[in-house]
């Protein structure tokens, strides 16, 4: 059972795809389905990306901010995350935590973080991905969602965390 929980909102800064590779690359809007976003794909499939577990990769601008911070180059869709979102605290998500996407009924739930892989290795000072590792840096990894309702998503689209219950 989740519940909804004051303050846990954002918007959708940018919603970006790739037939494969990155960076993924903004688009306006596209459906999500079961099994990740219109338009986009995967150089390495499932198990290492993609499936129903992995459907869709989502950042956020302020870890983005922080590492690029750091001196690596980081822009929404550098490393491959479909969605990067804005407003939402990145540090107090979790397992099982559901965003609920604008008004058209998407709602998706965190799985699990996106260990980076060497496909982004060359966006990072001297190769070193573990900037955004999340054993060492929990707060800029990405995470992996599972899609519970299909539906659409666009640029600017509210979100909600509906925290799972601990």
């Amino acid at each position: 059972m989740s519940t909804s929980v004051p303050g846990r909102t954002g918007r959708v800064h940018q919603v970006n795809v790739s037939r494969g590779g990155v960076p993924k690359l903004p688009v306006a809007g596209t459906q999500v389905r079961r099994l990740g976003l219109d338009g986009d794909g995967h150089t390495e499939p499932e198990p290492i990306h993609g499936g129903e577990l992995q459907a869709v990769s989502l950042y956020c601008v302020e870890a983005i901010a922080r590492v690029a911070a750091d001196g690596h180059q980081a822009f929404p869709g550098a490393y491959g995350e479909n969605l990067t979102l804005e407003g939402i605290e990145w540090s107090a998500l979790g397992p099982g935590d559901r965003l609920a996407v604008g008004a058209g009924g998407l709602l998706v739930e965190l799985t699990k973080y996106a260990a980076p892989c060497q496909t982004i290795a060359h966006w990072f000072i001297d190769r070193q991905i573990a900037r955004i590792s999340p054993k060492i840096h929990p707060e800029d990894a990405r995470w992996y969602a599972r899609v519970i309702v299909e539906g659409p998503v666009a640029t600017g689209d509210a979100i909600e965390v509906l925290q799972a219950a601990r």
